[in-house]
């Protein structure tokens, strides 16, 4: 049975990435469908004042913590997230295994040169038969209900979608009962441009110590400087003041209420 712990009123479910992949893999045998999210420091920001991406996460049936700050956090506040689960190592491993178990998988979003090249090397790692489509990721609200049903009539056990946030968390769930026969959907953020080569993940060590935002700062200074700046010092100000609050006394809080 899942565990969840409740981090600045988001649910955060605490699984490894063995246990993640497990509960992902009985959705698929059992024909259901698993409505997937990951939350990192950024986003949690983001969902402090935006209500539609705020209702998009906390409605998905699986939400990891992808951001080694989020596991932290949840421990300095006494809860308990046993690893980070990284959106792309989950679709790394998953691609891997659909491969293994004749999934075919639906990559959405970037540039039509990245995903395209995102499915080259994918069909050619394992197999072309494990490609159900692929669509770049520009495209305007009206085409959204006819691309969703192009992703449903595919026969894909598994949807990637490498759209930017707020708008892949929104498109999958207002666009999830079009999708139900989809046993898996996921947004996976940059993921298309890390794997094309576009990008280049941060070495395994900054990743371990919660830098990999840095790495990107120096790919990417110009436009990646004053996001972090202000994501990260808002993140740090929840921390404290949600810390803050448990250390109330509960009379205090019962009157704030």
């Amino acid at each position: 049975m899942m565990q969840r712990i409740s981090l600045f009123s988001i649910p955060i479910d605490a699984l490894t990435m063995e246990q993640t992949l497990d509960v992902i893999e009985q959705a698929i045998d059992e024909k259901k469908q698993i409505h997937h999210t990951v939350v990192n420091a950024g986003k949690i920001v983001m969902m402090q004042d935006d209500r539609q991406l705020y209702e998009s996460v906390i409605n998905a049936d699986l939400i990891n913590a992808d951001g080694q700050a989020v596991v932290w956090a949840a421990r300095f506040l006494g809860k308990k997230i046993p690893e980070r689960v990284a959106g792309i190592d989950i679709m790394q491993r998953l691609v891997a295994r659909a491969h293994k178990r004749g999934y075919k998988a639906y990559f959405l979003g970037a540039e039509e040169e990245i995903v395209s090249a995102v499915v080259k090397l994918y069909a050619e790692k394992y197999s072309p038969s494990i490609i159900a489509g692929y669509r770049n990721g520009y495209f305007s609200a009206d085409e959204e209900i006819g691309i969703a049903q192009e992703i449903a009539s595919s026969g894909a056990q598994l949807l990637f979608v490498a759209i930017t946030s707020p708008k892949k968390e929104n498109f999958l769930y207002r666009h999830k009962s079009i999708l139900q026969n989809v046993n898996f959907i996921m947004g996976v953020g940059g993921t298309f441009d890390v794997i094309a080569g576009k990008v280049k993940r941060a070495p395994k060590w900054m990743q371990r110590a919660g830098l990999e935002w840095f790495y990107r700062i120096i790919q990417e200074p110009g436009r990646m400087w004053k996001r972090y700046l202000v994501t990260n010092t808002m993140f740090i100000y929840y921390v404290i003041s949600e810390w803050i609050e448990s250390k109330k006394p509960l009379e205090d809080k019962r009157i704030r209420k």
